[in-house]
């Protein structure tokens, strides 16, 4: 089992997160999903934690996330949900007024713990969301 050392604790921490954006738009593609990428590395690495898997689909996103026992995950949904939403809007402002004005993401999200057992599991429906959410179109 792959796991971490902290201070006085071995871990391993995952977890598999869903958010959508709001309304349930398609307005995740071609250039948007690219710079969508970049500022979720940038945000783990600003903030200590990992993304193990990533797959951004138009209307949500998939992220399998490797943290520390100090992290508090809905701090982490926060801190991605609102600085994602302040960079696309200011890089994209057509997206503010595709959505009313209002917020880039529903205020609510999806997060399970991912166990050394299931993960590969999580990993393999993540990346299959691209290809499984095309073929359905």
């Amino acid at each position: 089992m792959p796991e971490n050392k902290g201070r006085g604790c071995v871990y391993y921490l995952r977890y598999h997160v869903v958010f959508c954006a709001k309304y349930g738009h398609a307005i995740i593609r071609w250039a948007v999903e690219s710079r969508l990428k970049e500022i979720f590395a940038s945000l783990a690495k600003e903030h200590g934690f990992a993304i193990v898997a990533l797959e951004i689909m138009p209307d949500h996103v998939h992220l399998l996330i490797d943290c520390t026992p100090q992290h508090y995950i809905p701090d982490i949904i926060k801190t991605v949900k609102g600085n994602t939403a302040r960079f696309l809007f200011k890089e994209y402002p057509y997206l503010k007024k595709r959505l009313w004005g209002g917020y880039l993401w529903n205020p609510s999200y999806f997060v399970a713990t991912v166990g050394e057992n299931t993960e590969e599991t999580v990993r393999e429906y993540i990346e299959s969301q691209k290809v499984r959410g095309e073929s359905e179109r």
